[in-house]
């Protein structure tokens, strides 16, 4: 059932900050900001529209933009589904869901042949959501991708049969 309270909203330049935010807040939580977060969450346009990907929002009614996630674009058929955050505020709303399932779409759409993300196994309720929907953890993307951040230590790859 779609909850009708929750909505899909894509990128404008305006709300780069609002991407920017809702990361940081996640990530200085429970980690810290790494140079490479910087990199990301400062130039959303070069580092993640430019170059192929998308970043989308979802908005809750009456709380405005609860939540963020990026697909970048890392080759040709193949993404990272990186700065997937919801405010504090909105977690356990069905929010994280909601957008998870609109950015795997969103991936299909702009043909993602491999799609993978990268994690911390602090993210214990995240990494449910994601086998959740369909992925699975993968040494093999952990070997290729995994020293990007120093957080990381889990990594998975998107499987349709495993969800």
């Amino acid at each position: 059932m779609v909850d009708t309270r929750l909505r899909i909203v894509p990128f404008r330049d305006e709300l780069a900050g609002a991407f920017h935010d809702i990361n940081a807040e996640w990530i200085q939580t429970m980690f810290v900001l790494e140079p490479t977060d910087r990199e990301v969450l400062e130039n959303p346009r070069a580092r993640i529209i430019d170059p192929g990907g998308d970043i989308l929002f979802i908005e809750a009614e009456g709380l405005g933009l609860v939540g963020t996630c990026a697909l970048q674009k890392t080759d040709p058929g193949q993404f990272e589904l990186t700065k997937m955050g919801v405010l504090e505020t909105a977690r356990g709303s069905g929010a994280g869901r909601f957008l998870l399932a609109a950015m795997i779409d969103r991936a299909r759409a702009l043909g993602a042949q491999r799609l993978y993300l990268l994690t911390s196994s602090k993210c214990a309720s995240a990494i449910h959501l994601y086998e959740t929907a369909g992925f699975v953890h993968d040494a093999g993307i952990m070997a290729e991708f995994g020293a990007r951040y120093a957080r990381c230590d889990v990594a998975m790859l998107y499987s349709p049969a495993g969800a």
